[in-house]
């Protein structure tokens, strides 16, 4: 049967479908890929083989459990609330290692569901709308889209919302509330790198959750491509994770997504089909009950320019009709009534406002000043608290503090502690992996997050918002054993790197308590090493490890867990060159101060006493006068400061600035740029702090 409109798009398998295998009650449930027969009797909806006397896909079925709280008899027959099966709807989340390909195959997905027109010029990885996003190349907040499929085999049309997610490790949070959202997953491995440290996490994740995983061989054209190493390792790290036998017998695709193009096998057909076809035949369609009360649990938060806060979710049960009276179901235990004002559902990268949605259906609620992610949505004559989102804890914490240099006030526009804190605890609404915490002092605030990224996302955005504040270098979070042993977090390390570079590399995580897992050769005459570090030993490693490696090596850390805490772990090896008094900085003063290290400015910027210039080649810190001026005498002329030539200066990203911080150094941002500092700016206090401290480390 053709598709009964233009607008819908149909899945057209490749190559000739095998015969229509019976579903036990003389129907056909309509044929299936070669890859699909070997798992004949998994690919079967669970909901056909519980009940096989239905006739129709939206027949009453029994559950087993219910999220939300659905009630099964003393003999496991339905008490009430049957569930039903909306055989029009998948909800799919893609997940995957960085940079493996996520948001390029959400773009192809795009495409060839004629989401956008046959003219229109669409901007690479569209999801990735975030500027940071664009800049770094990476995805850092999750996202909902929505495509329509035509379904041959059930001959209707099929609404598949597809949420992307992040790749990095310090964004884990992301996927873990996403899940909430979702059926299954596509789970990407690029064909030439395999399973890495991320797509561990992730696959736990989503494994824990009960999802079956269509995994996706991406990038199969890349240069050193091995499809079936990737396959074989993924289905080891399934067995390793714990994988149910339904779990491990997972379908595997294919797929080029720059290209568009998938497969059952490496060689690849001319569209993305086989991958739609799958996510058909193997995504479950959601098992709801439309007729109990309303429960949607938030996930996500938005904000409309118009409407106000927006909140994401999913509806496990019942209806919602715009306008309709609702309750919040807070964490507190509070139920606090509110109306849906505005209802919307995802189609492509819109949001289309509905007048009613069911159980099921990814929607958003616009309005709801008040909401906080891990709330339920629910029926005043009937409140029922979905289970909240709970995500890991943070491992690694740094101070937020008014900006009190100099300098501070000139160029940010939110810049005192009052701000600062609503801003902070803004961010706790929609950032379920952030803490913040209040300290002793007004105007410092003690934030903590899964990473030195995680942390450094947050201070760039807050830093184009106009926010003026300083930080402090991150430390690790320690726990306390039951038996009073002292914990700490460690990572499991994985680095590539060239064999030349390999020694440099063992020599600096040996330094930092690194215990060696696994060393071996990859095919891309590479040295791959696997190393268990705490996390300690890797704040502010991963410029010396790029110095180390002539800028070829990569490294992706895991969390590993909480172990004994280990001995010292070394820091920075050099010292500071810092600004003794305040000034413009004069080439004649940076040239002398050149010949001791790295300087980090050029001639013409401001300075202030304590105030951070440069790198010295030696440990501990040396004062410079940066503004000093060569005195004009009869022998002496100003022009000649035109012969002064200084070396280019250490131009730093922010995340290369919290890295290099000291245990004694502050980093003050502005909207206009950002500066290293001494905690103490008096130059002598300095000096007597550190001569009292050498006293008291002899005396012990």
């Amino acid at each position: 049967m053709a598709c009964p409109n233009k607008s819908c798009s149909p899945v057209i398998p490749s190559g000739p479908r095998p015969q229509g295998i019976s579903a036990g009650d003389g129907r056909k449930l309509g044929a299936l890929h070669p890859f699909h027969q070997a798992r004949m009797s998994d690919n079967i909806a669970p909901s056909l083989r519980s009940d096989p006397g239905r006739t129709s896909p939206g027949s009453l079925l029994c559950p087993t459990r219910r999220p939300g709280g659905f009630r099964t008899g003393a003999g496991g027959e339905c008490e009430k609330n049957m569930l039903s099966e909306r055989t029009d709807l998948r909800n799919v989340a893609i997940i995957a290692h960085v940079d493996h390909g996520k948001t390029t195959l959400v773009d192809g997905m795009l495409r060839q569901a004629r989401v956008f027109r046959s003219n229109q010029q669409v901007m690479e990885r569209v999801l990735d709308s975030n500027d940071l996003e664009r800049e770094r190349g990476i995805t850092i907040l999750a996202k909902n889209t929505a495509i329509h499929m035509w379904d041959p085999l059930q001959q209707l049309q099929v609404k598949i919302n597809i949420v992307d997610t992040p790749g990095h490790a310090d964004f884990g949070g992301e996927v873990e509330r996403v899940m909430n959202m979702v059926d299954g997953v596509l789970l990407l491995i690029d064909a030439a790198e395999g399973p890495m440290p991320q797509t561990r996490f992730v696959l736990k994740k989503a494994l824990e959750r009960g999802h079956r995983a269509i995994v996706v061989i991406n990038k199969v054209d890349r240069k050193g491509a091995d499809p079936r190493d990737a396959l074989n390792r993924t289905f080891d790290l399934f067995v390793e994770l714990g994988a149910t036998d339904a779990q491990a017998d997972f379908t595997t695709v294919y797929t080029n997504a720059v290209t568009g193009q998938a497969g059952t096998t490496p060689e690849l057909g001319p569209d993305l089909a086989p991958l739609f076809d799958a996510i058909l035949r193997t995504i479950p369609a959601p098992r709801v009950d439309r007729e109990a009360p309303l429960q949607m649990l938030v996930t996500t938060l938005d904000y409309d320019n118009y409407r106000g806060v927006t909140a994401v979710g999913r509806v496990f049960a019942g209806s919602i009709t715009a306008g309709q009276s609702i309750v919040r179901l807070t964490a507190a235990g509070e139920v606090l009534p509110d109306r849906a004002r505005y209802l919307y559902v995802h189609q492509g990268l819109e949001r289309v406002e509905v007048e009613a949605a069911e159980a099921g259906e990814i929607i958003a609620i616009a309005g709801l000043e008040a909401i906080a992610i891990g709330e339920t949505i629910a029926s005043p004559d009937s409140p029922q608290a979905l289970p909240t989102i709970t995500v890991e804890a943070p491992t690694v914490q740094m101070t937020f503090a008014v900006n009190s240099s100099p300098f501070a006030g000139r160029e940010g526009r939110w810049s005192t502690s009052r701000k600062l804190r609503e801003r902070l605890f803004e961010e706790l609404r929609h950032n379920v992996a952030l803490r913040v915490e209040e300290t002793a002092s007004a105007d410092t605030f003690l934030v903590s997050g899964r990473g030195e990224l995680h942390l450094g996302i947050l201070i760039e955005t807050m830093r184009r918002e106009g926010y003026e504040f300083e930080v402090s270098r991150p430390e690790v979070i320690f726990r306390t054993s039951d038996s009073g042993e002292v914990l700490e977090p460690f990572e499991e390390v994985h680095i590539e790197t060239s064999p030349e570079t390999a020694g440099a590399v063992v020599e600096l995580l040996g330094a930092r308590r690194g215990q060696m897992l696994d060393m071996g050769d990859t095919q891309k005459n590479s040295v791959r090493l696997i190393y268990l570090v705490p996390t300690r030993g890797l704040l502010g490693f991963r410029y010396q490890f790029l110095n180390a490696t002539r800028g070829a090596g990569v490294m992706n850390t895991l969390f590993h867990g909480y172990v004994p805490k280990v001995g010292p772990v070394p820091t920075r090896s050099s010292g500071s060159l810092v600004a003794w008094e305040a000034g413009v900085a004069t080439a004649f003063g940076l040239k002398n101060a050149e010949e001791r290290g790295t300087l980090f400015i050029i001639p013409g910027v401001e300075v202030y006493e304590g105030m951070v210039v440069g790198e010295q080649a030696r440990p501990g810190d040396l004062a410079v006068n940066v503004s000093k001026k060569k005195h004009l005498t009869n022998m002496r002329s100003s022009n000649k400061d035109i012969e002064v030539r200084l070396a280019a200066p250490r131009q730093m990203s922010l995340d290369e600035a919290v890295e290099f911080l000291a245990e004694d150094e502050r980093l003050e941002v502005t909207p206009l740029g950002y500066r290293l500092r001494k905690k103490l700016l008096d130059t002598q206090e300095r000096g007597k702090n550190a001569k009292r401290a050498k006293e008291e480390a002899l005396e012990a």
